[in-house]
């Protein structure tokens, strides 16, 4: 949010200069146009780009070698695979779930929690239109979700991913207030846009670094053939697959 503002800031005080100087010193008021853009440039990207900060602090890298999975916008009918191939290799990821399909699939939910994985909150709808709404919207989607996630399993999150990893200032302020922490991410598959698994795979490789956050999906086949193929991949490479909490030394739920 300081980010946000001090670009505003910045850009006001460009605008006043600007205005002054086409007053008394015979400059164009065209030249306001400048700032006006450059200002709707920067608050463009970093409302974008969650790992820019720039409405809200995300935590988007991780504080130990290694790489950690976590999948969004389930559960879904493709999430009992994906729980099979974590569990066949020992490994933890988190599920960043989406509160209407808690309510169409509860049964996977508490797979996910029975079997040593973490829950996150990506509100109830993660409406298209989400960057969009008010703080009073944001707060009753993310409530929503959290009641329901809680009554199912016991657990309140604590951890929160924005839809789209879009921010603004209403979802600042909606996370201010229902006491939860931005997750993001510093590696993005893509897995939603590219249906090439073989692309998928080696965009993936490509990107893997110390610290690695993870974005996945659980929501159609291909991210689960590439799944498999990446785990195999990080065992025979000896890179470590660590919890988000091992990760980034944050817990998952309030106590």
């Amino acid at each position: 949010m300081l980010v946000h503002r001090f670009n505003g800031i910045l850009h006001l005080l460009a605008i006043v200069l600007i205005t002054f100087f086409a007053a008394y010193q015979q400059l164009s008021f065209w030249w306001i146009l400048i700032p006006v853009f450059s200002f709707l440039t920067i608050a463009a990207y970093g409302s974008s780009n969650i790992q820019a900060n720039y409405h809200l602090h995300s935590v988007c890298h991780g504080k130990e070698k290694g790489i950690s999975l976590t999948f969004d916008d389930g559960p879904t009918t493709f999430t009992p695979a994906v729980l099979d191939i974590l569990q066949k290799y020992q490994v933890k990821a988190t599920f960043f779930c989406i509160g209407k399909h808690v309510q169409r699939f509860p049964e996977i939910l508490q797979r996910i929690i029975s079997e040593g994985h973490a829950v996150g909150n990506h509100t109830f709808h993660h409406s298209n239109q989400s960057g969009f709404k008010n703080t009073a919207y944001v707060a009753e989607e993310i409530i929503t979700t959290q009641q329901l996630i809680e009554q199912l399993t016991g657990r309140k999150t604590h951890w929160y991913r924005p839809p789209f990893g879009v921010t603004n200032p209403s979802i600042a302020k909606a996370i201010k207030q229902t006491g939860h922490l931005s997750i993001g991410w510093n590696i993005r598959s893509l897995d939603t846009a590219i249906r090439n698994e073989e692309k998928l795979y080696q965009r993936i490789l490509s990107r893997l670094k110390p610290g690695g956050i993870l974005l996945m999906h659980d929501t159609n086949a291909n991210s689960v053939a590439v799944l498999e193929r990446l785990l195999l991949y990080l065992r025979e490479h000896q890179i470590p697959v660590l919890s988000l909490e091992e990760m980034i030394k944050e817990k998952p739920y309030e106590v």
